[in-house]
Parts: structure tokens; C-alpha cells; sequence
């Protein structure tokens, strides 16, 4: 249903995309006479037919010159576009409201890390009332995982403390880590395989950054792994005004295996491997000779800096709770996206993740999640680098089956991006937002019929970060908001009403070409005021094209 319903909404987008197209782009590769509407109900037509020659042209059927070879001319069939009237059951779209909870916590705000980071730097250790989880039983545990992992796994009053503060206080915490593990995990698993480094130390990212991939410390490191500029620069990891690939889930964990391979084959033990992970090992060898030469990390614990004092017992008590997730009672909840369930492209020229969204149907938020190393959700597109769009894999196919029409929109709209605002906005229409809890820039994206990335040109933005009570400048799209305007005199299918204006469907009718025939007037807008959840529509309706 998923993979339908995001097809059929790339197929709804990229009609407005040859519009576009055909009144701003030179390039000749289809012209806009050339393109035909499909008048049927079969989905899954494809974009673009095979190469014809002359004899197996069919009278009626438009053609458009594909290739000449050797002086013979071969064809390929018009491109076909889905009428939006064989679009159905949409009210059951997965992001037909919003996109699921989680996923934004994970995005727009940083409780989770804020939270993994004070678990860290304030441990007391005191003796902590968990009922639920004996000594005996951790202890038996505590000896089954030290079996399986290189890791010294050794019961001692500090590290008990540690877990049953964390199953007692922190227990939704975990829960969504848990279900944010099930994307990254895959991915990180594979970069340690590719290192032979032991696969627990994927547990080291959520003690780094609650698998936030564009955390940020207060000392300046960044990313899943917490790379800080200069070091992430040592392991090869990009960092310009465009790009930051400490964010990058594949890159980084490939340059944090690097690392901690390095450091292992420095000191030989993987428990101060990651305390120089942590804090450098300067540090580690300081807490070496402050301890008087002990070289367990429990001996020189108390020699360390604060925070890389608990970061092993926090590594240890994660790998526990997440080792026995289930007998601790955490479900195992399948995420929103699976990384076995996403595909990548190289781009081939600079495109927006906005322009991106609005040509396949996947919310921007979604996209932000899969691209997270885009600082500006720009990709760049830079002579000797390759960059990357990680998409769901039922988007892949139509991007790149139409992937020249959509560099020719992207383009178009970059040749025109030294004009500040949109064309035809005067100050009447401008609306000032005030941030209120639960809002992100997608959200009063919507609202306003506008993109993220005009929310954050207006608003001098350089991230999606927004703070309660903070005010935005907006200059609105969308009719609902927009002062009224003289609607057109009504046509013979627009009957005039005492409270406005009506429009009687005619046969090949969409909702899209409706609201073309009436300026200031969108989709949305005919579906609020009809009450539409979907997009189907019938000869003979009455829709209302006024708000009431």
C-alpha cells in the first residue's frame, strides 16, 4: 500500500513538474506538445514506453523522436502522466496528517541526546530500588554476555547501579532508542564487519548522541559518533558550508572503526580504547600514572574526567538493557523506515531536498532523516566529489526514470533564486508566526502552502532548530490565509452563489486542474472546503471554491 500510494503521489507532483517545465525550460529532450494525459486506471503504466520504429507506430498514439542510429529514426511513446482521478483511498495515506511522532522527536529536538549526555556526566552510583531485577538474575546475565563479547562484562556494585537507574528512570528513553536502532543498526553492524571490530560497539553511538545524527556538543563535537572538526578531518570526513560528513551514518561510522581501531591496537584493551575514545588518550595515560599504574579502567576510574568516568558504565549498562531488551520487558517495534527499505542515487547536478519532495511525494521531513548530512538540505553537485540522495526504495524508480525533467525543473527554479520572495507577493500578504510546542518548519511548512527552505531564506535560518515563543516571517501561499482577492468572472461551468463561488466537476476534470483554473486557489484548498479526504471526483459534483 505504502509503495502505491508514494507512486501515486510522485505521479500528482510531476504533472505540476511538466507544467513548469514546459513555460520555463529550454531543454528539448520532450516537448510540452508532445505529452499526453492517460485517461485509465492501470498504476502501474509505465513512465516511458520502449523504442519504436516507424512501422510499429500506431495511428492515433503521439510519438516523440528518441534516437537516430546509423540514419534510421526510432521512437518511443509520449510520456504518459496518471490522471489524478485514478488516485484513491489516499485516507489512508501513511503521512496523510503527519509524520509519525517519533520520527520528529528524533529530529527536531534534542531530549534524547540532552538526556544520554547528563546520564553520563552525572552518575552517582548510590544503591538503586529496582525490584524487578535481582542481583542474582544480573549477575547470570553479566556472565552469559561477557561470554559472547571481547568486552570486560564483570558484575560490580557501580555497574548494577547504573543499569537499574537506567530501567527505572530512563525506561521510554530506551524504548525509543530501541526502535530508532532497528534503521541504524544495519548500517552500523556492516561498517564494523568491514573493520573485524566487535559488532557491540554500535551500543557506543547511543552513549555518543541517543542516535541523533546531527547532535552537536557543547565542546563543538558532532554526529552519530561525536567527531570534532579537526579529527573528523583526519579520517577523510567532509565539512563545508553545504555538507557535514561527521552527520553521515555510513562515513562516520566508517571513520569512527578507524579510530577505535587505532586506539585499540594503541593500548590493547578495548575498555580504554573507548576512555581514549572518549576524553583522547592523554587522558587515559594520565589516569594511568595518577593511579599509580593500574591499567584497568575500574582502577583509574576515579583519575578520569568526569564524564568519561561514566561513559564505560553507560556503554556496559546500554549493551545490557539492549542484549536482554525483551526478558526486561521492551518491545522490539518495527521503525518507520528500515535502511534495507531505502536505495541511494549520485546526483547528478544541485538539487533541494524541498524540490526533491515536491517531485516524489516524500515528506521533507522523511528526507531530512535519510540525509542528515545536507546542512542546508541543499545537494551540492561539485566537479571529482560524489554526493548522494538516499530515497525509499519505491521512490528510486521514478526519480531516475525521469531524472532529466527533474534536473530541469530543479534547475529552473535555481536560475531564478536571486528573487528574494515569489513573484506577484506584495505586503499584504505577509504573516508573522509565533512558534508554538510541537511545531517544525514542515509542519508550518504546510500550513502556509510554502517550502522549508523559503521558511528559512525569509527567516535567515542556517538549521531546523526552533524555539518556543520565537517569530517567523512568512509570506503565505496558501488562500486560506492570503487576503481575498476579486475571484474570475464565473465560466460556464462556475455558477455564482450567495456566498461565493461553486464549480460543477465536467468529465476529465482533477482537483489539480480545477485549482488551476482559479487563481489564488490550491488542492488543499478545494479539499478543506469539500470536505474531500481523497482525491476522487465524479462529473456532475458541486464543489465550493470559497472558504465557508
Amino acid at each position: 500500500m505504502k509503495q502505491r500510494l508514494n507512486s501515486s503521489l510522485f505521479y500528482l507532483a510531476f504533472l505540476q513538474i511538466i507544467c513548469l517545465y514546459a513555460q520555463d525550460s529550454q531543454v528539448n529532450t520532450v516537448s510540452s506538445d508532445t505529452l499526453v494525459v492517460a485517461e485509465t486506471n492501470d498504476k502501474t503504466q509505465p513512465l516511458v514506453a520502449e523504442r519504436l520504429t516507424e512501422d510499429m507506430l500506431v495511428s492515433g498514439e503521439k510519438y516523440v523522436v528518441d534516437t537516430i542510429i546509423a540514419g534510421k529514426t526510432y521512437y518511443k511513446k509520449a510520456l504518459k502522466i496518471t490522471d489524478s482521478l485514478s488516485i484513491t483511498d489516499l485516507k489512508d495515506h501513511a503521512y496523510s496528517a503527519k509524520v509519525d511522532q517519533l520520527w520528529l522527536d528524533e529530529l527536531y529536538n534534542n531530549t534524547l541526546y540532552d538526556s544520554i549526555y547528563e546520564s553520563v556526566t552525572d552518575l552517582t552510583y548510590e544503591e538503586v530500588d529496582y525490584p524487578e531485577l535481582n542481583t542474582d538474575t544480573l549477575k547470570k546475565r553479566l556472565i552469559d554476555l561477557d561470554a559472547k563479547t571481547p568486552f570486560n562484562v564483570a558484575y560490580n556494585p557501580a555497574l548494577e547501579s547504573v543499569i537499574k537507574s537506567y530501567l527505572k528512570r530512563r525506561r521510554n528513553s530506551l524504548q525509543k532508542l530501541m526502535v530508532l536502532s532497528e534503521y541504524y543498526f544495519p548500517m552500523f553492524e556492516r561498517e564494523l564487519d568491514n573493520y573485524n571490530l566487535p559488532l557491540e560497539i554500535k551500543y557506543l553511538s547511543i552513549v555518543e548522541s541517543a542516535l541523533k545524527p546531527r547532535a552537536k556538543s557543547r565542546v563543538g563535537a558532532t554526529g552519530l559518533w561525536q567527531f570534532m572538526y579537526t579529527t573528523g578531518k583526519s579520517y577523510d570526513l567532509d565539512v563545508s558550508s553545504y555538507v557535514d560528513e561527521r552527520s553521515d551514518p555510513l562515513k562516520s561510522t566508517a571513520a569512527a572503526a578507524k579510530y577505535l581501531s587505532k586506539l585499540y591496537s594503541i593500548f590493547g584493551d578495548w575498555d580504554l580504547a573507548l576512555a581514549a575514545y572518549n576524553s583522547g588518550p592523554g587522558n587515559v595515560t594520565k589516569a594511568i600514572r595518577r593511579s599509580g599504574g593500574y591499567e584497568n579502567y575500574w582502577n583509574i576510574r576515579n583519575y578520569l574526567p568526569r564524564e568519561t568516568a561514566g561513559y564505560l558504565p553507560a556503554f556496559l549498562a546500554t549493551m545490557y538493557i539492549f542484549e536482554n531488551a525483551e526478558e526486561l520487558g521492551f518491545s522490539r517495534s518495527k521503525p518507520e523506515i528500515a535502511y534495507l527499505e531505502t536505495d541511494t542515487l549520485h546526483v547528478k547536478q544541485m538539487i533541494t531536498l524541498d524540490q526533491v519532495s515536491e517531485v516524489t511525494g516524500v515528506k521533507i521531513e522523511e528526507l531530512q532523516f535519510l540525509n542528515p548530512t545536507y546542512k542546508l538540505d541543499i545537494i551540492p553537485f561539485i566537479k571529482d566529489k560524489t554526493y548522494t540522495l538516499r530515497l525509499p526504495v519505491e521512490a528510486i524508480g521514478p526519480f531516475v526514470a525521469n531524472e532529466e525533467l527533474i534536473y530541469a525543473f530543479a534547475k529552473a527554479e535555481f536560475d531564478k533564486r536571486e528573487k528574494p520572495l515569489p513573484e506577484l507577493i506584495d505586503s499584504e500578504t505577509k504573516t508573522r508566526y509565533t512558534v508554538k510546542s510541537g511545531d517544525y518548519l514542515g509542519k508550518i511548512a504546510r500550513k502556509y502552502n510554502v517550502r522549508v527552505s523559503q521558511i528559512k531564506q525569509w527567516n535567515g535560518l542556517r538549521s531546523n532548530n526552533l524555539s518556543i515563543g520565537q517569530r517567523l516571517t512568512i509570506y503565505p501561499r496558501n488562500a486560506s490565509v492570503i487576503p481575498k482577492k476579486v475571484m474570475p468572472k464565473p465560466t460556464t461551468s462556475t455558477v455564482q452563489t450567495s456566498g461565493g463561488h461553486t464549480y460543477v466537476v465536467k468529465k476529465g476534470d482533477s482537483l489539480w486542474s480545477i485549482a488551476q483554473k482559479h487563481s489564488g486557489i490550491s488542492v488543499e484548498n478545494i479539499k478543506e472546503w469539500n470536505d474531500i479526504s481523497g482525491t476522487s471526483l465524479k462529473p456532475g459534483m458541486t464543489l465550493k471554491m470559497y472558504k465557508g
